[in-house]
């Protein structure tokens, strides 16, 4: 396996992928749909979004298996099929990136809370495991568990990876501004109280993901930054805030938009930068150009 951290301590500032969910929809992926069923059935499908984040420039790209979690297939009755789901995922990514890219097998939340009870440790954790298992032997580079919200399913997580895999973990949170001018999640975690708890699970790289444009995750890096200085940071930005128009979702910064304001987010101390929500091919293709002027 490659090392993402052994690039990163070069200096060298890593392009990532955009966003997998609105290129699934646009190839007609239907509300209620598995995404992760798609690896099976429309393996074609997966395999140009995978393939086009490559060849717009990105370094990186991650793989269709964010809701691959058994409590999150249990919902389409897939539960029995989280380890193949997950290593159809992994392969997919890994012929579209080749050996001269690294893969990043996602891991999102599970949407059950420990705190009511929804779900045990035990649980949770044996899912965790199942799922980074497949991934690792589907030949990912390493494994990012993203958009998480409360601590203790991300430290849970983090130990099940580090269990199953000998791989490096990236884990990020997602923070929404607060009324008081301040970032926390869902569950009231803070960037800084984040950088900390993952770091002492044993993230190896940090970040955020989801929720915000460039212009907050500047923001939010400054903020982890003032408690760990050296950790390398992902950031995965929504094409700006969104909006609903006429029934849609709409994210209104242009490739051009975020292409403008990487410079800052690199200066801030970002080390690894792409795309979620809103985000394309085209707008990874405009951030890779300027990030490689900034090498």
């Amino acid at each position: 396996m490659k090392s993402i951290l052994a690039v990163l301590k070069s200096g060298k500032t890593l392009v990532s992928d955009g966003a997998w969910g609105t290129l699934l929809h646009q190839r007609g992926l239907q509300p209620g749909e598995c995404p992760e069923l798609w690896n099976i059935t429309h393996r074609d499908d997966v395999f140009t979004i995978a393939k086009s984040y490559i060849d717009a420039g990105a370094d990186i790209i991650l793989t269709n298996s964010f809701g691959g979690s058994p409590s999150k297939l249990s919902h389409y009755g897939l539960q029995e099929r989280t380890a193949e789901l997950n290593e159809a995922a992994a392969i997919i990514s890994r012929e579209a990136a080749g050996q001269n890219h690294f893969v990043l097998g996602s891991i999102g939340p599970t949407g059950k809370m420990l705190l009511m009870d929804e779900i045990s440790t035990q649980e949770l954790k044996d899912g965790f495991f199942i799922q980074a298992e497949a991934l690792k032997n589907g030949g990912v580079d390493a494994v990012c568990i993203e958009t998480m919200s409360a601590i203790d399913e991300a430290c849970i997580a983090i130990h099940a990876v580090k269990e199953a895999t000998n791989l490096e973990v990236v884990c990020t949170f997602t923070f929404d501004k607060t009324a008081s001018d301040d970032f926390r999640t869902m569950m009231g975690v803070s960037p800084e109280d984040m950088v900390l708890a993952v770091k002492e699970a044993g993230a190896d790289i940090i970040g955020t993901n989801c929720g915000n444009g460039f212009e907050q995750m500047i923001e939010i890096v400054s903020l982890m930054r003032g408690v760990d200085s050296s950790t390398p940071i992902l950031v995965h930005a929504n094409a700006g805030k969104p909006f609903f128009k006429d029934g849609d979702t709409v994210f209104p910064e242009t490739p051009e938009m975020m292409a403008a304001k990487v410079h800052d987010l690199i200066d801030c101390g970002a080390n690894i930068i792409g795309g979620c929500c809103g985000t394309t091919p085209a707008h990874i293709k405009l951030l890779a150009k300027e990030i490689k002027k900034h090498r």
